[in-house]
């Protein structure tokens, strides 16, 4: 099978150099070719547009950081639905919106392409690792096709049902990681207030039934204090506005969720679009003039 990728971003680099590691020779393109350079060191091919990444490949990845980019290739001047070949298949791994898949996916089957949304999660440490989490919605038959490439690219494969679920499934996903993270922090501040050793807290809130997959990776990061989750405030919000866009559509109050979009929005007025999402916590460090810091943790996370 011969595979394109496109998006070579903090996720998308790791989940093509898993391909290429697992074997498939892989045809990249990204606006910055400096972000390709690892990949084609390690045997990818250079395209120099979506179109020829799909006029090379029977199945094209994308991972793109928005619905509006991932139009821009797919509809976009030599964008990918110029060059797809008929029985080929799209994986789309970006965060998107339900109803933005379906459409999409309507367009291609026209032409005789399959879809699969494929988002990812756990974090970039588990892609550089080839063990993130891979959440599938689609048909299948296609998902049994294609699931040797899903399997070069994450750890465990979940099979959500119908193309639409996984959209769903995976922005619950990051909404309950915005609310933990949020959480993390009050509950670090007061550890820390309250006169405890935070690297002795932390590991106790991470043995307790408190514990979170968040606390206890960038719970880390923020005790390092370098933040470096790689995940933007732009992102979060992008994706807590999916997660409220869902709770509208769906007839649930998501009253927790809608207090934590309110606080990014603030982090994102005070520190910018570009700051990491972890750096939410940095609004109670600098209301109270109390750094969150203990010797001994990472700046960044390794791959595991």
């Amino acid at each position: 099978m011969q595979v394109g990728f496109v998006g070579l971003g903090n996720l998308g680099q790791h989940l093509a150099m898993s391909l290429v590691t697992g074997g498939f020779q892989v045809t990249v393109t990204d606006l910055k070719r400096a972000a390709a350079e690892p990949l084609l060191a390690a045997g990818a091919l250079w395209a120099d547009s979506p179109r020829a990444v799909a006029e090379a490949s029977d199945a094209v990845v994308t991972c793109l950081p928005s619905p509006a980019a991932t139009r821009a290739v797919m509809e976009g001047p030599r964008g990918l639905l110029e060059g797809f070949r008929p029985g080929a298949a799209w994986l789309e791994c970006s965060t998107t919106d339900q109803e933005e898949i379906r459409a999409l996916a309507a367009r291609l089957a026209e032409r005789g392409v399959a879809t699969l949304e494929c988002p990812v999660t756990g974090g970039v440490h588990r892609a550089a690792a080839g063990q993130i989490t891979v959440l599938v919605g689609g048909e299948e038959a296609v998902f049994e096709r294609c699931r040797p490439l899903l399997e070069a690219m994450g750890g465990e494969i979940l099979y959500m049902g119908a193309l639409g679920q996984a959209a769903v499934i995976k922005v619950i996903t990051n909404m309950l990681a915005f609310i933990h993270l949020v959480a993390c922090g009050e509950a670090l501040m007061l550890a820390k207030q309250g006169g405890l050793d935070l690297g002795q807290a932390w590991r106790a809130i991470a043995a307790s039934s408190g514990s979170s997959f968040v606390h206890e990776t960038e719970g880390q990061l923020i005790l390092n204090g370098s933040y470096d989750v790689g995940f933007t405030n732009a992102l979060a919000l992008k994706d807590l506005g999916f997660a409220m866009g869902f709770g509208r559509r769906f007839g649930v109050p998501l009253e927790l969720a809608g207090l934590v979009e309110q606080i990014f929005v603030r982090a994102t007025a005070v520190y910018g679009k570009e700051a990491q999402s972890t750096q939410v916590v940095k609004l109670l460090e600098d209301a109270l003039g109390v750094a969150l810091r203990a010797p001994g943790f990472p700046a960044k996370l390794e791959p595991a």
